[in-house]
């Protein structure tokens, strides 16, 4: 495999004033969500404390989620609500595992 010399190349200063300001909240819960049937959904809350409504959020699970599809939204202030839910055809029992929940502060990200 070839490697490349980046060393000489710089990065646009909006980009790195970007990076260098943008604030992320991060927050996780262990989380045991047993069955899930096809067609429905299980829900937790996380507390993070500075988020806020309007915030970006990402999810994920410390276990492979089976194909059932994790979102999260922060629902309140200081909470970040994770859904699990399962459209594949049948149950999914997944096994007890930590959600991670990262929080983009919305001001911050588009210079508001």
């Amino acid at each position: 495999m070839a490697t490349v010399d980046i060393s000489d190349k710089t990065v646009h200063q909006d980009t790195r004033d970007l990076f260098t300001t943008l604030i992320m909240l991060d927050g996780s819960e262990v989380y045991d969500a047993g069955s899930i049937a096809d067609g429905n959904e299980e829900t937790g809350e996380i507390t993070i404390t500075g988020a806020a409504l309007g915030d970006f959020v990402l999810v994920s699970h410390s276990v492979d989620v089976a194909d059932l599809a994790i979102t999260g939204a922060v629902t309140a202030a200081n909470t970040v609500t994770y859904q699990l839910n399962n459209n594949t055809g049948g149950s999914v029992d997944l096994a007890s595992g930590t959600v991670y929940a990262r929080v983009f502060k919305r001001g911050d990200v588009l210079g508001a």
